[in-house]
């Protein structure tokens, strides 16, 4: 219902069911339970006459949980990510734009770029980062409060970093 109050108030909703890494759950589960989520998430947003083609979609990816044994490649998080949004979200909806959900920074741009690179969809794919886009200006602001400069260029740098990731050009080699 917000969604829809969101859009006759000629906004842009962002939809955002969100299944968390922490667990020691497989990827596969993590798939199996972010489509029944995702695939939820759009009957009720039908149900309640949302304007698919004018929202943005803010999920996870595919991953296995921080606690898991097994984990998975960066290619194969992406390949998941992308199955599991083919499968479950309708083809109207334009952007999706991912969490970072509890990656690491250098993790959660290099999933986003392979995301990108391999991105056989309509989908435009950007991210929301907030953690894996703010944790090393924070870190390093914290040691010295004064240091506005320094703290804006490790954030401008994180910001382009994730930037590439999100038109598929980003490389490590790129990090400082």
């Amino acid at each position: 219902r917000y969604s829809a109050l969101v859009q006759e108030c000629k906004m842009v909703p962002v939809v955002e069911p969100e299944v968390l890494m922490e667990g020691e759950h497989s990827a596969k589960e993590c798939y199996q339970k972010t489509s029944d989520v995702i695939k939820k998430c759009f009957e009720e947003l039908i149900l309640h006459k949302v304007d698919l083609s004018g929202i943005i979609l803010k999920p996870n990816m595919i991953l296995a949980g921080n606690k898991a044994k097994d984990k998975i490649s960066n290619e194969e998080v992406a390949k998941l990510t992308l199955e599991c949004l083919k499968n479950s979200v309708p083809s109207e909806v334009p952007g999706i734009a991912f969490l970072s959900g509890g990656q690491s920074e250098i993790e959660a741009t290099e999933n986003l770029n392979l995301i990108n690179k391999y991105n056989n969809t309509d989908f435009i794919m950007s991210y929301s980062y907030g953690r894996a886009l703010q944790q090393s200006a924070l870190k390093f602001w914290a040691k010295d409060i004064q240091n506005i400069e320094g703290t804006q260029k490790i954030f401008n740098h994180r910001a382009k970093m994730n930037t590439l990731a999100a038109q598929g050009k980003w490389s490590k080699n790129l990090e400082i």
